[in-house]
């Protein structure tokens, strides 16, 4: 298959670090950006160890300059970026009739914000070689919302607005524009909550578990392949069956 650059937002973390390992196992050269040096850095030695070999670049995705100076980043170590897969977020969970406009500011900027900051430098490029993948990780919570999530839901609801609208502008130019919903997946922080908590969670799945990082992971392969070129303006739950929409 043809090798293509991708830049993975949010890639240090649990789904993010699967995403670079799956685009990768496919044969495309990967990047992801980073806030904190010493982070980023102890994380590209633990992938040197497993054996990738994936490009940093600086960058906040919530400052359309920063974004835009980690895409040239990364166009100057790899080359023009084909894959994008936006997928950094945050949460700051709180009751609305509670909730700070901080909380509300920091959310929507991280998770929504970010979506036009970084495509925004890699669209034209892409429309310029007809080919190009934009693939937004979402949220259940976009689509059946959550007590406590009035930000995140929003955020992550926004993203599915933005994908099926970039989709149409660039249907015709090779550009494909998907979401991925991921649902409860054992990443650090959810296993981070308290194991009761989690328990009933769980006892709402269908499948009996939570999902795992590496199989949204394949979501995102799958719609970043060259034969996914019919899909655009979709999104793709994977929560195990937990909310069922049609």
């Amino acid at each position: 298959m043809t090798t293509r650059v991708a830049l993975v937002t949010g890639g240090t973390g649990g789904i993010g670090t699967a995403i670079c390992k799956r685009l990768a196992d496919m044969g495309h050269k990967v990047a992801t950006n980073y806030r904190s040096e010493e982070k980023a850095n102890a994380w590209q030695a633990q992938m040197k160890a497993d054996g990738y070999d994936f490009a940093l670049a600086h960058g906040d995705v919530t400052s359309a300059e920063d974004a835009e100076a980690m895409v040239r980043e990364v166009e100057r170590q790899l080359g023009p970026v084909d894959i994008l897969v936006n997928n950094a977020g945050i949460t700051r969970d709180g009751t609305f009739h509670r909730m700070t406009p901080m909380q509300w500011q920091d959310v929507i900027n991280t998770n929504l914000n970010s979506v036009f900051n970084v495509t925004r430098p890699v669209i034209e490029g892409m429309r310029e070689r007809k080919w190009g993948r934009v693939i937004q990780i979402s949220s259940i919570n976009g689509l059946k919302g959550q007590y406590g999530q009035a930000n995140y839901a929003a955020a992550k609801a926004g993203m599915h607005g933005f994908t099926i609208s970039l989709a149409r502008e660039n249907a015709k130019l090779g550009v494909t524009v998907n979401t991925i919903s991921p649902g409860y997946i054992a990443t650090d922080m959810v296993m981070a909550v308290p194991e009761d908590v989690r328990a009933k969670i769980v006892a709402d799945i269908p499948t009996g578990r939570l999902g795992t990082p590496q199989e949204i992971a394949y979501g995102v392969a799958f719609l970043a392949d060259e034969q996914a070129s019919w899909i655009t303006g979709s999104n793709l739950d994977i929560n195990g069956g937990h909310h069922m929409g049609w």
